[in-house]
């Protein structure tokens, strides 16, 4: 598989004028989040438009592709390239090949399941990704002095959010505690579509033996996007949504929200944890 672009530059210099409270000025230099499109095709066909950072966009697109129910494992996919730039694409076109996966033209669209203000609500939204992906069944333990050790790890590993302060990260432990994956992206699924792709592509899902920390706070779409992956316990530095809670709870996924310094905040099946 062509993995072009995966090491793409993810800031873009700018120059800024920073004020004092006291009225001084200074023209300084300062680096940004790169965002640019990217167009996902299938098969020659366009299903999805994504405002992304650049860079593992082959991730991205194989990533997108479980989350939305299309692919599973590694032979599902025959190939994925980056098209070359032109004048107008400069290169944010990505192609997926399939391995026979017969596909539902009809259902692969962006827009289902992608934000909070889509519209989607309650037990409906519920029952209908659990169409596409049961709820998991993993069993074991972790005690909570390792998921206490991830948020650490997650900054040092960050290098574009260092930077530039504007970018949200995805990770993926093992039940050591040890970081297996880490991808960074403007878009917080984007970031863990990456990570999940990146996990297709090198025959690790599911995911069943995992932990993912996310840098900000836990939407529907994330916990929805971890259940694909077979994710059963999802950690973040931020707060969930309510609808996350409800979507986790029934999932049989473990919760854990503002996993900061010596805290956190266990929301639901609090059996995979523990204690003391």
């Amino acid at each position: 598989m062509n993995a072009e672009g995966d090491q793409a530059i993810q800031t873009t210099p700018v120059q800024m004028t920073r004020v004092l409270r006291r009225g001084a000025a200074s023209i300084l230099k300062d680096e940004t989040a790169r965002e640019e499109p990217l167009e996902i095709r299938v098969e020659g066909r366009s299903v999805a438009v994504v405002m992304r950072t650049p860079g593992h966009d082959v991730e991205l697109a194989a990533g997108f592709l479980v989350t939305e129910g299309v692919i599973q494992k590694p032979r599902d996919v025959l190939e994925i390239t980056q098209c070359p730039a032109t004048t107008d694409s400069k290169g944010n076109i990505v192609d997926v090949l399939l391995g026979g996966t017969v596909v539902n033209w009809d259902s692969l669209t962006r827009h289902v399941f992608s934000a909070s203000s889509c519209g989607l609500c309650g037990k409906t939204s519920i029952d209908s990704v659990f169409q596409k992906f049961p709820a998991v069944t993993s069993a074991w333990k972790v005690p909570a002095e390792i998921l206490w050790s991830l948020p650490d790890q997650l900054r040092q590993a960050q290098e574009a959010f260092a930077k530039t302060g504007g970018l949200h990260a995805s990770a993926i432990f093992d039940l050591e505690g040890n970081l297996v994956v880490l991808r960074e992206d403007v878009g917080r699924h984007n970031a863990l579509d990456k990570v999940l792709g990146h996990c297709l592509l090198s025959g690790m899902l599911p995911l069943d033996r995992h932990i993912l920390l996310v840098s900000g706070r836990v939407s529907f779409e994330i916990i929805q996007k971890a259940l694909a992956g077979g994710i059963a316990m999802v950690a973040a530095i931020s707060a969930p949504s309510s609808l996350a809670v409800e979507f986790a709870e029934e999932a049989n996924q473990t919760l854990v929200g503002f996993l900061r310094n010596e805290t956190l905040n266990i929301y639901c099946h609090p059996q995979r944890l523990i204690l003391g």
